[in-house]
């Protein structure tokens, strides 16, 4: 396959509408870029609209039949659908309720935990979603956290009560054929701050105890294997000094890649986020994203509308590495990861 193929296979991005067709940015990019993946919206931020992409069961079952229609390939048909506050399936559009993270914890039941992951995936399978951007690993540190304590999202402070809670939904979603992702790598618990918003310095707040559900989840010997872990927006001076932890090679490649052991998809949050968009272009934060070691990239086009986003960064990252900025290496082992982990969903088909 050429090398602008394969680079398209490594990005999930978000467009426009709630339904599509042949005319649509999005069609484009799957048939010309072969694109591997879009994220959902129940919402378009840019545009301070209050629905975008999910208006009913139905409708949104004739969405992504119409986006696999289009694609030659198995396409990631991605969502947060976390349960509690953090969902784009909602109750008002006609989907059921699930409890929050939070929730999980506090009951501390297994089946419980189980009837709730069962119910989201069963929702997420009838309506055509394959990828579900859960659950959240970050451990309960600080309450008041504005973006994961404060709104429930994450299970326990207790790292214990944390994998097991995790590992049950990640069982759950399994069965259906959904692919599940830890976040957010090392641990967003702890920050003081919102990644969406701006800098998040985790610095002088976070633990290595936020390591242990991503290092214990990911070592787990049983057939329903973490399949993707999504780097958050955060810059640790101690990680590196440099670079926030979803841009930098010691975070990707030393800490979760050689000392956790994680062979599986390392993706990116989304990279409109202001704590990167304040610092870096975009086009700049894919290139350092890919350069780190991250092997998919989301460009949600939800917080920024940019609908010829990927058709624009392909020729830049072409010349990333044609000048060796980015290693062809890495592209082609990244696209190997997707490949393997897209083979989940043909078992469906």
């Amino acid at each position: 396959m050429e090398l602008e193929k394969i680079i398209g296979q490594l990005f999930l991005i978000g467009f426009k509408g709630q339904s599509i067709d042949s005319q649509n940015p999005i069609v484009d990019d799957i048939r010309n870029r072969n694109l591997g993946g879009v994220i959902l919206f129940d919402k378009l931020l840019a545009r301070k609209k209050n629905r975008n992409n999910i208006i009913s069961p139905g409708q949104l079952k004739k969405l992504t039949t119409s986006l696999q229609s289009y694609s030659s390939t198995p396409l990631l048909i991605a969502v947060d659908q976390e349960g509690g506050l953090v969902k784009r399936l909602k109750a008002e559009t006609g989907f059921p309720e699930t409890a929050s993270a939070k929730e999980l914890g506090t009951h501390d039941d297994r089946i419980f935990t189980a009837l709730h992951a069962a119910c989201t995936a069963n929702i997420l399978h009838a309506t055509g979603i394959n990828y579900n951007l859960a659950p959240v690993t970050d451990l309960d540190i600080f309450p008041d956290n504005p973006v994961i304590g404060k709104i429930n999202r994450s299970i326990s402070a207790d790292p214990d009560l944390v994998i097991r809670h995790a590992a049950i939904w990640i069982a759950e979603h399994s069965k259906q054929h959904i692919i599940s992702c830890l976040k957010h790598f090392p641990g967003h618990g702890s920050s003081r701050t919102d990644s969406h918003l701006g800098f998040t310095d985790i610095s002088n707040t976070w633990q290595e105890t936020e390591l242990i559900p991503f290092q214990k989840l990911i070592s787990q010997k049983t057939n329903n294997k973490v399949a993707s872990v999504m780097m958050g927006h955060l810059f640790h001076g101690g990680l590196d000094p440099q670079y926030p932890t979803s841009l930098s090679q010691k975070v990707v490649k030393n800490l979760l890649r050689k000392q956790l052991d994680f062979k599986g998809v390392v993706i990116t949050d989304d990279l409109q986020m202001k704590a990167i968009t304040d610092k870096y272009g975009l086009e700049e934060s894919v290139c350092l994203a890919l350069a780190a070691g991250v092997d998919m990239i989301i460009v949600g086009n939800n917080l920024e509308y940019d609908p010829g986003f990927l058709e624009r960064i392909i020729p830049i990252i072409m010349q990333a590495v044609k000048e060796k900025k980015i290693s062809e290496h890495h592209i082609l082992t990244a696209w190997e990861r997707v490949c393997h982990m897209k083979e989940q969903l043909r078992l469906d088909n």
